[in-house]
């Protein structure tokens, strides 16, 4: 039955390419939009996913890694006499305004870490070492925001804050979810830079000890210092996506957008599929009167929208992955996640299954005596 159905599909080739296009249509749509979506999102908690830290303990109202609020650095200690504790730095981040060469200036986020463990600094990079922010000055730069900041050089000299900045090194794909560049330096300098007492400090950014869980220790935290939050990694980065997807309603408009594009290419797939039965009421007539079961019959539509949607599915991904390949990038990057792919394999099969449901009704009214009188 399964060889029967494969040739009857591939009889009419019109039909046939029709409902795969509509199947890699769908494929394609939600893995490159959800894919972007998810791109675009994780940068939200690109500091708190990339960073050494396995808790960050911040000010009790913490939700947002990028806009916080300062906490006394002297509760350090606090946190640092916490059973399972390694080490606790202090982090500071801040918003602050960077004046160009040619006199403009742009909004930047400059990041501080502790000069002694360099303990959430940047990473990927591809001019200098991360010990170069140590340099008199130095700051880190990430060569994606180039444009934004008219292009500077290893030895080029700035001015945050009103002070002076000179790029020691770069990074490659630190890019966060605000439009301002991050600009790594050390605490001090940062404090500097974003105007603030030279003790100021917005994260506690702490390292576990083995064998201890992030999450009887961020419990600990809590109990010992109320006045702080402590959340895991995972957690705080969850917590600012959240902050983001409800702010913003980013996941909104990217769910509206590739729903409606799924549903048109399902609705392809489904409309091609049941006109392709319609079709065909006489051949399946003509099978019933030799003695084919309803069974058989079902099974011969079942395995025309099984097939079709496998061949659409296997198509669809292998464009997605190439345009994921081709087009994604630090400003809009494609993360195409293997549970995307499995859910929209599954949701297309599901689709084209109740698709070949539809028909069946009419095929199970067709009367063989119909046929023999033909």
């Amino acid at each position: 039955m399964w060889a029967l159905a494969i040739k009857t599909l591939v009889a009419d080739r019109g039909k046939l390419l029709t409902a795969l296009v509509g199947v890699v249509f769908s494929i394609v749509l939600v893995n490159v939009q959800g894919g972007l979506f998810v791109g675009l999102i994780r940068k939200a908690g690109m500091l708190v996913d990339c960073g050494e830290a396995d808790i960050w303990v911040g000010h009790r109202n913490i939700h947002n890694a990028d806009l916080p609020r300062d906490i006394p650095e002297r509760w350090i200690h606090r946190v640092r006499a916490v059973p399972g504790v390694r080490r606790a730095e202090p982090y500071l981040i801040g918003v602050t305004d960077m004046t160009l060469p040619s006199g403009a200036f742009e909004w930047v986020v400059v990041v501080g870490v502790e000069p002694s463990s360099l303990m959430g600094n940047a990473w990927n990079l591809v001019e200098g070492q991360p010990e170069s922010i140590l340099q008199t000055d130095g700051i880190i730069v990430d060569v994606c925001e180039s444009r934004k900041l008219e292009y500077p050089q290893i030895g080029s000299l700035l001015e945050l804050g009103g002070r002076r900045a000179r790029v020691v090194a770069k990074s490659e794909g630190i890019m966060g979810f605000l439009i301002m560049p991050y600009i790594f330096t050390t605490r001090q300098r940062a404090a500097a830079y974003l105007r603030r007492p030279a003790d100021a400090c917005s994260y506690f950014l702490v390292e576990l000890e083995p064998g201890y869980t992030a999450e009887s220790v961020c419990a600990e935290i809590r109990r010992r210092v109320p006045e702080l939050a402590a959340y895991s990694r995972q957690d705080y980065s969850r917590i600012t996506i959240d902050y983001w997807m409800k702010r913003t309603g980013l996941g909104i408009s990217f769910g509206a957008a590739t729903l409606l594009g799924l549903l048109v290419g399902l609705i392809m797939v489904a409309q091609t599929l049941y006109a392709s039965v319609l079709d065909r009421l006489g051949e399946f007539g003509t099978l019933k009167a030799i003695g084919a079961s309803e069974r058989q019959v079902y099974t011969i539509v079942f395995a025309q929208a099984i097939s079709m949607a496998l061949a659409g599915a296997i198509i669809g991904l292998l464009l997605a992955g190439t345009i994921q390949r081709l087009f994604s990038t630090p400003y809009a990057p494609i993360i195409i996640p293997a549970w995307l792919s499995l859910g929209s394999c599954a949701l297309v099969l599901g689709i084209c299954l109740l698709a070949s449901l539809l028909p069946y009704w009419r095929i199970r009214k067709v009367d063989p005596l119909m046929v023999l009188q033909g």
